[in-house]
């Protein structure tokens, strides 16, 4: 892996969040709709304004977000503000900042999704490996076709199921929310049990939908990788099942799997919208649900412009780091 070469990679990175920043910028500004005054006229429909005066709030609203500007200026100032990772002021809930509601979800999100997502990746990808495995478990050929099953429930029904199964019918866990609301979150022992308590839930409807989604894609690469060379070489030279399990057959099928691990890990940031919804989890998909409720474009983008850095970092990194995973792969010419 040469200089030029890691240059080319970062120049592309930022190439692709110019023009992902540009589509972002563009996309809520090609709407009829003027999202100021039609916030302001649900206010208004909800008795919290007097109409009398609508015109002229909406002027000043437009002036204050920037809303009044001939577009390309409005552009010149969305770039510079993001220079200074300034998203500017919710219209949702102003006078908040769009970082400042970003930042307050993104730790709920991260915690529940990243713990989620690598456990199932995990317990997935093993399976699946199992299942290939012509000298696998009885246990594990009777259980995964369960797994694999539970992938055609979409994560947000299983979600419901979970709610009506283990919070209402058979009330041990809490039905919702991130904590309880006489919990105070810190770093102390009874805040984080009722965290853990309140995330079990979401985190297995999660868990439960992705374990097929790894188990199939690691099954089909072990049945190729199963069918070459070094695979029969290792058989006759005696080698035990362990080894050849471990250190030939997964070692190798897993490379794509890292692919697909890295791409996911960048979708955490924007959260799971639906399960988030459902169990009333302060996350960043929540967050954007109640912005595209709001019709809030401002905070839209700010999300959206997480998720694009996160993609593209992610995407970097892999990018970078695979030569060193796998020795076979070169970037030459």
């Amino acid at each position: 892996m040469t200089v030029e070469f890691v240059l080319k990679r970062i120049g592309l990175f930022f190439l692709i969040i110019v023009v992902a920043g540009t589509i972002n910028f563009l996309v809520p500004r090609l709407r009829d709709t003027n999202p100021i005054e039609q916030r302001l006229y649900e206010f208004a429909a909800q008795g919290g304004l007097n109409v009398k005066y609508m015109d002229e709030m909406v002027r000043l609203y437009e002036e204050k977000f920037g809303l009044d500007q001939p577009l390309w200026k409005q552009f010149i100032n969305y770039w510079s503000d993001l220079s200074r990772l300034d998203f500017g002021k919710s219209i949702a809930f102003f006078p908040a900042d769009v970082r400042t509601e970003i930042l307050r979800a993104l730790p709920w999100t991260l915690g529940l999704l990243t713990v989620s997502t690598i456990i199932a990746f995990l317990v997935g990808s093993l399976f699946g490996a199992w299942l290939s495995w012509p000298r696998a478990p009885r246990v594990v050929r009777a259980v995964v076709p369960l797994l694999m099953t539970l992938t055609a429930i979409p994560y947000y029904l299983l979600g419901i199921l979970m709610i009506f199964f283990f919070a209402i019918y058979w009330p041990i866990l809490p039905a919702g929310a991130a904590h309880a609301y006489d919990i105070v979150p810190g770093l102390n022992f009874e805040a984080i049990t009722n965290i853990l308590k309140h995330a079990i839930l979401p985190a297995a409807s999660l868990v439960l939908a992705s374990i097929g989604f790894w188990g199939l894609g690691m099954r089909g690469m072990m049945i190729t990788t199963m069918g070459e060379d070094y695979m029969k070489l290792a058989e006759y030279k005696g080698l035990t099942d362990r080894r050849m399990f471990f250190r030939y057959a997964i070692r190798n099928a897993l490379l794509p799997q890292v692919t697909g691990l890295a791409i996911q890990m960048a979708f955490i940031v924007s959260g799971s919208v639906l399960v988030e919804v459902i169990f009333a989890y302060p996350g960043v998909g929540a967050l954007l649900f109640r912005a595209i409720s709001a019709n809030d474009f401002l905070l839209m983008q700010g999300i959206l412009m997480f998720v694009i850095v996160a993609i593209g970092i992610s995407l970097l990194v892999i990018d970078l780091l695979y030569p060193l995973i796998d020795p076979r792969i070169r970037y030459q010419k």
